[in-house]
């Protein structure tokens, strides 16, 4: 799993259908000190409700993501797992 920041919300009027549903997200990934690390990448929320600007979990392997949404076919590599209200280091 990965920290990783909420840039905001990605609108697709066409998309695969395991993506019905689903609100995408543009995360940033952050180390433990929350400066950003690496790329921004697409992530699927599926339950937790983030928004701009949240500071997430996310579960970055396809194959437990796909556990995560219960559907063993989808093109789904990232979901988020939960929002972080505090990070302590140390």
């Amino acid at each position: 799993m990965n920290l990783a920041r909420v840039l905001g919300p990605v609108v697709a009027t066409e998309k695969h259908p395991s993506f019905v549903g689903l609100k995408l997200l543009v995360v940033q990934p952050v180390d433990e000190l929350l400066a950003n690390l690496g790329k921004s990448f697409l992530a699927v929320d599926h339950t937790s409700g983030a928004g701009q600007g949240d500071l997430v979990l996310v579960l970055t392997e396809g194959g437990g993501s796909r556990q995560v949404l219960g559907d063993k076919a989808a093109p789904i590599r990232a979901v988020i797992v939960g929002v972080v209200d505090q990070v302590t280091v140390g």
